[in-house]
């Protein structure tokens, strides 16, 4: 079967959709039999790694041996787990699949607690002997950042029995996140609603952001959002005990640690300050006004007498706009010109060598992600369907994409992988390279509010929405700190005052949304994750406009402060990585620039508003 028009194929039949739309995992590995060799392979070399131990004392020679095998181990784990996991996402309903990977993830949790004494014994030997082994073993200079970095965070490193029993306790940490998953995605029932036209909606997640993005009736939509969130109105004690879990194991650990708090415990391993965390909610809260003024634009547009949460994401001008997937890799291949002829190559090639897979079938994973397998490539999963949310999303993995190419090409293993907190800003750079692509040749009024408002909804979800979430983990952490009793009510108020610090009045009916923080599930399976996205939006949005305004010198000397910044991997914390390429997170002058950025974009809006509807 072939696409119609360039269009997403008809079928959800896999083995009908033409096998260029799909990746080819044979260059991890060309058959199972080829996989369980390295298997075996890897748990040898996990024995191996095993006979080291005391060993480390003797000299630098004992700390190279046992880093090599350490980055031996790595590349290999990557291929043994990466295989199974991206074939079980093409098709999660495969169990065979599935009890590959559970095999590669007890040999993979075996390991981890049969290696605990590692890093104790590594920093039995004084610092300053250390620091003369780094200084006159050249081979080392790969695992000297890794080194340090264990210096630096020793007194947060229990010995070997306490490293080995928080270890175990891994096993459990997981358990809060796999009770809401399976609370919230496996046994919940949404109930059915009737909209206005006689038809029926189940209020599903998928159901309900399509409703939200395409119920022109606000009844309807208000239909379906109380709908949606009666699986949570009607079971908020049950989700603030399952949150609770997740505080109290986080105050353990940030204790076990020996941390003063939950937040300095989840920066310490990239070095970030609370500070920037803090200076993030500040400032964000402080720059809402645009925010605030985008949602009272939205209502008059829309004509609503009270406008709610649930309006704040329909389309303020309708029109039909297919993007074929032939057409969009194009497109981004166009708008990445600024970063030189062999960046855009190898776009290309991750487009036409089988990098991607393209179109849902059926069993396979929702969403989207680029993986790194180090030693072959990037796999990229998409769902697309043609829309101009799915371009932007093939945009945004693309820049995960490229960095890891860029990163694995230029880093050793042992400094190949990069933060979270420096990950999303290549992402988040390509998208609005692609924005800037799509409005320069787009004269449709119609289509640029489409391409403003979706700017601007990236920076209300990005960097407002998460720098929400962010000050909601962050009181309820605080709340556990203090001794102060979670319950459904406390979590309630915290996060009806986080929404109203940003929104102020601009939502009606405010106390509806109450129990709306717990639908989010990072807060469940990744605490202290979601900051990352407002302080990477800030940061690309700083980059992209030094990139394409102002002297062309300054624009090519951040151009190439930019790709320095993708190829330096994780050589060394996020923050100083981030400013060396010219952005500096410990001031507020990234988050600042992004409000001012919010502030014209919604100008922009209102003019070409006043174009379709003079």
């Amino acid at each position: 079967m072939t696409t119609v028009n360039g269009l997403k194929p008809e079928t959800r039949d896999r083995a009908e959709i033409p096998e260029r739309y799909t990746w080819d995992l044979s260059r991890i590995y060309p058959n199972w039999s080829e996989w369980e060799a390295a298997l075996s392979r890897l748990q040898e070399l996990m024995d191996s790694y095993q006979e080291l131990k005391g060993t480390l004392a003797e000299g630098p020679q004992r700390i190279l041996e046992a880093s090599h095998l350490s980055d031996k181990l790595g590349q290999l784990a990557y291929r043994v787990y990466q295989y199974p996991g991206l074939m079980q996402s093409q098709d999660t309903r495969d169990n065979a699949v599935q009890a590959r990977l559970e095999q590669v993830r007890l040999a993979l949790a075996a390991f981890h607690q049969a290696t605990a004494w590692y890093t104790p014994e590594l920093l039995e030997i004084p610092e300053e002997t250390m620091q003369v082994w780094l200084d006159e073993t050249p081979e080392l200079a790969p695992y000297r950042f890794g080194i340090k970095e264990s210096y630096r965070m020793q007194r947060h490193v229990l010995d070997e029995d306490g490293e080995r029993l928080l270890a175990y306790a891994a096993t459990f940490n997981g358990t809060p996140a796999h009770t809401y998953s399976m609370l919230a995605d496996a046994d919940v029932e949404f109930p059915t609603v009737t909209l206005s036209d006689g038809t029926e909606m189940v209020a599903s997640h998928a159901n309900y952001s399509l409703g939200l993005h395409s119920l022109r009736v606000q009844g309807d939509r208000e239909k379906l959002f109380k709908a949606h969130f009666k699986v949570y109105d009607g079971y908020p004690n049950t989700y603030a005990a399952i949150y609770n879990g997740v505080l109290q194991k986080d105050w353990c650990t940030a204790r076990s640690r020996r941390y003063d708090s939950t937040l300095e415990a989840k920066l310490d391993d990239d070095n970030i300050s609370a500070s920037v965390v803090e200076n993030l909610i500040d400032t964000a809260r402080r720059g809402s006004g645009p925010l605030q003024r985008y949602h009272q634009l939205r209502k008059s547009t829309l004509g609503l007498e009270r406008y709610r949460y649930f309006d704040a994401y329909l389309p303020l001008a309708e029109v039909e706009w297919l993007l074929p997937y032939d057409t969009v890799g194009h497109l981004i291949v166009d708008s990445v010109e600024v970063f030189g002829a062999d960046y855009q190559k190898t776009v290309e090639r991750a487009f036409s060598d089988r990098w991607i897979d393209v179109y849902e079938n059926e069993g396979k994973r929702s969403g989207a992600f680029s993986a790194g397998v180090y030693g072959v490539h990037p796999y990229m999963l998409l769902n697309y369907a043609d829309t101009l949310n799915d371009a932007f999303t093939v945009a945004h993995e693309m820049g995960h994409t490229m960095h890891t190419v860029l990163s694995h090409e230029t880093q050793p293993f042992a400094t190949s992988s990069y933060s979270i907190f420096v990950a999303e800003v290549a992402s988040m750079t390509n998208e609005s390279l692609f924005l800037d692509r799509l409005l320069a040749e787009e004269a449709d009024p119609a289509r640029r509010v489409m391409l403003l408002q979706h700017a601007i909804d990236d920076i209300s979800a990005g960097f407002y929405r998460q720098a929400m979430f962010a000050e909601f983990e962050l009181e309820a952490h605080r709340a556990v700190e203090e001794g102060r009793p979670i319950t459904a009510e406390v979590l309630q108020e915290i996060y009806l005052g986080v929404l109203e610090g940003f929104f102020a009045d601009t939502l009606d009916d405010q106390p509806w949304y109450r129990n709306t923080w717990a639908r989010i599930s990072h807060f469940y399976g990744a605490p202290y994750y979601v900051f990352q996205y407002a302080t990477s939006k800030a940061a690309a949005s700083l980059l992209h406009r030094r990139m394409t305004e102002g002297e062309y010198g300054g624009r090519t000397a951040t151009i190439e402060a930019y790709l320095a910044l993708l190829r330096s991997g994780g050589n060394d914390h996020p923050v100083t990585l981030l400013k060396k390429a010219g952005v500096d997170l410990a001031t507020t002058e990234p988050t600042e620039a992004l409000v001012a950025e919010m502030g014209g974009l919604v100008d922009r809006l209102e003019g070409e508003l006043s174009k379709l509807n003079p």
